[in-house]
């Protein structure tokens, strides 16, 4: 199996510097001139090596023009809930409220000025909320004067503040929160961005359209029509699939497990897993740690991690210690189903012990329940575990936080 991109041999700057872009990019899909310069200018120098690397291996397009640089990433699982975007200020995890807020936001954005006001995305959400029957019969509502729905507004305002498409001329978020919405903030809105922070390949009246002929009427369906990408149904065009497939799991997500693979996919992988891999390596700097349940692609620099094992926080300290707990269990249980009340036992003994070098909080009667569940959310997100009811199924990657740092079989194939 070749490339085209394999009879390029460029210096060693050229490489790293190639590698410096690809990495921007996985970290950031969104790059702008004006908020991230310096990545923005590696991309455009690198743009057809970068456009022809994507397309080979994720099947990912990338769109740059003098403003900005879209990489238009498509997970390798549309119903993956393990990772939702993150509040950089406050660390909190973007809730289904909070992803609709989001939505409501750009729509109302949409019909803006070049200018606009907390209070006016407030008032635009409102609307188009109360005036969607279906939003309506979900529950979706907005209420300005609530706090905890201010807070979710300002979470999301921030996030489009992040990815630059507004820019805060006056005021703070904070106080708008605080004071009952009384106090506003200015912002700028970036049109290109607005234009391109969509992740489509279609547009959303063609999925509407269909949907109303009942083809693929189903929500999951429905998405996977406005982010793919149509081929001819060729030989050629089942095997890159797969490549896609493959490479967007390595390049996403924490592990790939062999099991979750089909029969296609894992016959494609085993004939050509050294190439796939190597090509990842060269283009990210990625390092393939290979164990006998799947693949894990290991970034020593960390800056492409977007939630590390061991952290030094109250939650990332109480992940590592219930990690190491599920490996014990698992070195005299092959598949152990642990409930999630006798983990919420073993964190009433952990904060017993460690509390006292934790945040003040967690030593609050019953803050064992919340800490818990957030632990169980970060180890889910790490493909550490799995939750099954009320159950949690610690999974072979444990093996690495056991004390022997290995699970029996789990010892590395090369």
């Amino acid at each position: 199996m070749t490339s085209a991109l394999e009879t390029l041999t460029p210096n060693p700057e050229v490489e790293a510097e190639r590698r410096r872009a690809l990495r921007a990019l996985l970290c950031r899909p969104l790059l702008t001139a004006a908020e991230t310069p310096e990545d923005y200018i590696v991309v455009r120098r690198h743009t057809e090596w970068l456009k022809q690397w994507l397309t080979e291996f994720p099947a990912w397009s990338l769109h740059i023009d003098r403003d900005l640089a879209r990489l238009r990433k498509i997970p390798p699982d549309l119903l993956d809930e393990t990772r939702p975007a993150i509040d950089r200020t406050s660390g909190i995890c973007f809730s289904k409220r909070r992803y609709a807020l989001l939505c409501l936001a750009l729509a109302g954005l949409e019909q803006s000025d070049r200018q606009t006001t907390l209070a006016e995305i407030a008032h635009a959400i409102m609307e188009l909320a109360a005036s969607d029957p279906d939003l309506q019969a979900a529950g979706m509502s907005f209420d300005i004067g609530n706090y905890d729905q201010r807070r979710d507004l300002v979470h999301a305002v921030r996030f489009l503040i992040d990815m630059g498409l507004l820019r805060r001329l006056d005021g703070d978020e904070g106080q708008f929160l605080n004071r009952n919405g009384s106090s506003d903030v200015l912002y700028e809105i970036n049109r290109r961005v607005l234009a391109a922070i969509l992740n489509v390949s279609r547009s959303a009246s063609s999925v509407e359209m269909a949907a109303e002929t009942n083809i693929g009427d189903s929500l999951p369906e429905r998405v996977a029509r406005l982010i793919d990408d149509p081929m001819t149904p060729t030989e050629d065009a089942s095997f890159q699939r797969i490549r896609a497939r493959l490479v967007r799991a390595l390049l996403d997500d924490p592990i790939l497990y062999f099991h979750d693979l089909n029969d296609e996919e894992r016959v494609y992988l085993d004939k050509h897993r050294g190439y796939l891999l190597r090509q990842i390596h060269e283009a990210t700097g990625l390092i393939a740690e290979i164990r006998r349940e799947g693949i894990a692609m290991v970034d020593d620099d960390g800056d492409l991690t977007d939630l590390k094992l061991p952290e030094n926080t109250t939650e990332g300290n109480l992940s590592l210690f219930l990690v190491q707990w599920f490996a014990q269990i698992s070195k005299t249980n092959s598949r152990p189903a642990i409930p999630v009340s006798a983990v919420e036992e073993h964190v009433r003994s952990l904060i017993q012990v460690h509390g006292s070098q934790w945040r003040k909080e967690v030593r609050e009667a019953g803050a064992e329940a919340w800490l818990t569940e957030d632990a169980l959310s970060r180890l889910r997100s790490l493909r550490l575990i799995q939750i099954a009811g009320n159950e949690v199924v610690p999974l072979a990657a444990c093996g690495r936080y056991a004390p022997s740092n290995s699970l029996n079989g789990s010892d590395n194939e090369e």
